[in-house]
């Protein structure tokens, strides 16, 4: 089985951070942290920094996690997204978005990994968690990526969608979804 590749290696990057030699696929690769071939053996676990929702473009660990999704690093993503989840809370509105880019990363990895039932299960779980976060929340214009996630999942549109950032309105608070 040969690595995901990302379907658009022309999208723009948010961080500056390096990606990983490679891509962990489970039982393909080695494991990044366990395996001494692994590209992050050996070094420290990531500790993120917990952030107010709408001071999303000063986490250098969020744009990272969004750069790891996009170019298909998405177990690599599905950890910085862990990372921030703990950080910020399991039971708040910004947790419950980071659980939702973690269930779409798994399910991105499920799919790749041929194993679709998992795959949707995954994906119907982010999508309900998404319906529970402000129409525009970290950058994310959820009810865009919401579509792109259901035209996926139902396999209409066989493109991983991607997350696009925008700038938050400047006036009053996003409306919820």
């Amino acid at each position: 089985m040969a690595e995901p590749e990302p379907p658009d290696p022309n999208w723009p990057r948010y961080s500056l951070n390096p990606f990983p030699s490679y891509r962990f696929i489970p039982g393909q690769t080695p494991h990044p942290r366990r395996n001494p071939l692994g590209h992050s053996y050996h070094q420290p676990e990531p500790t993120s920094l917990a952030f107010p929702p709408e001071e999303w473009q000063r986490s250098e660990d969020y744009l990272y996690g969004i750069d790891l999704y996009n170019f298909a690093y998405w177990w690599e993503s599905h950890e910085i997204f862990e990372g921030l989840w703990h950080a910020v809370g399991h039971n708040t509105e910004q947790g419950n978005a980071f659980q939702a880019l973690i269930q779409f990363a798994a399910a991105n990895l499920k799919r790749f990994a041929g194993n679709y039932q998992a795959a949707r299960n995954l994906a119907t779980n982010g999508l309900v968690r998404l319906q529970k976060t402000p129409a525009l929340y970290m950058g994310i214009d959820v009810a865009r990526f919401t579509e792109d996630i259901q035209q996926h999942r139902i396999g209409s549109d066989f493109r991983v969608p991607l997350i696009r950032l925008q700038k938050q309105p400047t006036s009053g608070r996003t409306q919820r979804r």
